[in-house]
Formats: C-alpha cells, sequence, structure tokens
C-alpha cells in the first residue's frame, strides 16, 4: 500500500498543472452533471455528488457553477447525454491503467484511449483485464508531522476503514466511498486539514519503477488525461520518493 502516497502526490501535482490550463473545470462540470442525473441533485442523499462538489471546491470553482451544473443534470436534460465507460490496459512493464471516461460517442472514445496506449507503448486490454486490481476507495492524505493520534481518533470514529502510516509519517485515511464526506468533514471539524483528499481507485498490489519506466508511464497518464472524455487515470504503479525527486 505505501505507494499510494506517492503516486497521489505526482497526481496532485499534475492535477494543480491542469487546473492552470483550465482544463480540469470541463471534466469536473461533467462529474457533476452525470452525478446529479444518476442519483439526483440533493448532496446529502446522493455520496457520489457530494464527492463531486468537495472535488469542485477544491479546485476552486465557484458555487455558482457548481449549483448550475448540478440543476442541469437534476433536470435530466436531454442534451446531457453522456455514457460512463472504463477501458482498461497495460503501460510499460505491465502496469495496470484504469481509464474512467464519460462520453456521447462510444466509438470516439474508444479510438482516442486506444491510440494514447499504442503511442506511449502500452496496450488497451480486455473488460475485467485490470479492474479486479481496483476498489472505488475515499483517500485523505496527511503531510509528515500531522497529529497522528488525533487522526486516528476521529478518522475512525467517523467511520473509516483503515489509517496507513507510512516510514516518512505521511498518513493515509481510507474510507468506503460513500462514506468519504462524512469522515472529511469529522476530521475538518476538529481542524485537521488534509494536503488531499479524494475518491479514488486504489490498487490491491503495486508494482515499482525506476525513473525510465515512470516517465514512459507518466507521458501516457498524460496522453490519456488531455483526451476531452477521460475523466480519470488510475494504475498501480509505486514510484518511489527518490525517483520522484529526480522529477523536481
Amino acid at each position: 500500500m505505501a505507494g499510494h502516497s506517492k503516486w497521489a502526490n505526482i497526481k496532485h501535482r499534475k492535477a494543480a498543472q491542469d487546473a492552470k490550463r483550465g482544463k480540469i473545470f470541463t471534466k469536473l462540470i461533467r462529474e457533476l452533471v452525470v452525478a446529479a442525473k444518476t442519483g439526483g441533485g440533493v448532496p446529502e442523499d446522493n455520496p457520489r455528488l457530494r464527492a463531486a462538489i468537495d472535488k469542485a471546491l477544491a479546485n476552486n470553482m465557484k458555487r455558482d457553477t457548481i449549483d448550475k451544473a448540478i440543476a442541469r443534470g437534476a433536470g435530466a436534460d436531454d442534451a446531457e447525454n453522456y455514457e460512463e465507460v472504463t477501458y482498461e490496459g497495460y503501460g510499460v512493464g505491465g502496469i495496470a491503467v484504469l481509464v474512467e471516461c464519460m462520453t456521447d460517442n462510444r466509438n470516439r472514445t474508444v479510438s482516442d484511449v486506444r491510440h494514447a496506449f499504442s503511442k506511449r507503448g502500452g496496450n488497451l486490454g480486455t473488460d475485467g483485464s485490470v479492474a479486479y486490481l481496483f476498489t472505488r476507495t475515499g483517500q485523505i492524505s496527511y503531510p509528515p508531522g500531522a497529529d497522528e493520534d488525533k487522526i486516528l481518533e476521529i478518522a475512525l470514529d467517523a467511520g473509516a476503514e483503515d489509517v496507513l502510516i507510512h516510514d516518512d509519517g505521511s498518513l493515509d485515511v481510507l474510507t468506503a466511498w460513500e462514506d468519504f464526506s462524512a469522515v472529511k468533514e469529522a476530521l475538518e471539524a476538529a481542524d485537521l486539514e488534509s494536503e488531499n483528499a479524494e475518491v479514488t481507485m486504489l490498487a490491491s498490489t503495486t508494482v515499482s519503477l525506476d525513473k525510465e519506466a515512470a516517465e514512459k508511464l507518466l507521458a501516457l497518464v498524460d496522453h490519456l488525461e488531455d483526451l476531452d472524455d477521460v475523466q480519470n487515470v488510475y494504475t498501480n504503479a509505486d514510484i518511489s520518493e527518490e525517483v520522484m525527486a529526480e522529477f523536481d
């Protein structure tokens, strides 16, 4: 499990770069619309929508923009005819890659995703080839030096499934994805501010990568995330602190 925090740090840094390009807002709005359309527009009754709102707010989206997206989804506007589809494949060294998409044209999307894999040294797999490795999970991360005892007490009392303490002193609070918002809110109410919090797909096993392999994998992830129909990309890569430092 030790690789998750490191991979989350890389994703968090990349997300900040994406936000500067403004691209992430389009994907956040699409997630808000679909979450409201599939589960209703009341966040208290729709865990997926609550998580989408949290993510939008964390990326500095205005509340008015969020409300408009929810209203569009809750109104079940036929124009918002997005289909959710997940593609599975392999990156360099057999790294498992899970690609979540929202699309109004499945043929276009699978063609774009397949092209990204082939161009970046990977290959698209069949349904079920890697999905079994991943579990949808709420993850709330704290840096070294955070109040370990307080986090453990509040998180577990609020319904967290586990708290991982890494060698460098950083912590990851793991929750069922449906309980993510409740646990996050309990921690925040106790003045425990995380450095990153999201509903993600965590891999049950990870594979360590050297710098060359990490560069190739990140190039594939970048290519996939640049596709308009791709919402999220997950891998089971474990990139060490030493390799990460070589990217700085």
